[in-house]
């Protein structure tokens, strides 16, 4: 049950995090939790779990989370600046992944014990971040045009642009989700591991999407009372 524990909780832990950089920080705080999220969630990708019976790979809840920063800023602030929090992402990984083969192009201390790992994590990473930008830069451009077509129609339905924001942000999450977590498990893993364990990670981590995109309706309400207050 351990990871079944640390994964509801880290639900809540990095939710509210987002919530907390926007409190303090606002939209630019929110900027910043893109690129904290974008960078760890492919580094925590790479580790493969079990729980809920399924096998899944980690770095859903923080891929999950940067479609909510998307959905609050596009609520609060709109749609050009939720593209604007897209852009920092694509730049913040490519940037990252620069750096993240700049350090395995040098030669190690007899003392350095670091190297090692360093290699093991990031001599995949190239592969990885590089999917990860083209699904991010797609998935997420669709996430926002999805979200502002889902408030087009709730205010020409009821008249009250305010209204049914559980429904513009699980509207576009849930489609943004599935194409997010098809398009990166076969560009990432296509040929490392069996279909039978891609298949099983698709499944496992778009069940893991909706369990998230779910979760983050109470905290996209919460930030609309925090920016009101603000």
């Amino acid at each position: 049950m351990q990871n079944e524990i640390l994964l509801i909780l880290s639900i809540f832990i990095i939710y509210g995090s987002e919530l907390l950089m926007f409190k303090l920080f606002g939209k630019q705080g929110l900027y910043c939790f893109t690129v904290l999220a974008t960078i760890a969630a492919n580094i925590e990708v790479l580790i493969v779990i079990r729980a809920f019976h399924m096998e899944m790979t980690l770095g859903n809840v923080l891929f999950a989370s940067t479609f909510l920063v998307t959905d609050i800023i596009s609520e609060i602030y709109g749609k050009e600046d939720a593209k604007k929090a897209v852009n920092i992402g694509i730049v913040a990984s490519l940037i990252f992944l620069a750096f993240s083969q700049w350090w395995l192009l040098y030669l190690p201390a007899q003392s350095d014990f670091a190297m090692p790992a360093m290699k093991t994590i990031f001599s995949n990473t190239p592969r990885l971040m590089f999917v990860s930008i083209a699904v991010y830069a797609i998935v997420q451009q669709f996430d926002v045009w999805a979200y502002h077509k889902w408030w087009d129609f709730t205010k020409k339905y009821c008249g009250d642009e305010k209204r049914f924001l559980w429904l513009r942000n699980n509207g576009s999450t849930m489609v943004s989700q599935f194409l997010n977590n098809l398009l990166f498990v076969l560009g990432a893993f296509w040929g490392i591991y069996s279909i039978g364990t891609i298949w099983n990670i698709v499944i496992s981590g778009y069940v893991i999407f909706l369990v998230t995109s779910l979760a983050d309706t109470p905290f996209i309400y919460l930030a609309r009372k925090i920016a009101k207050k603000a």
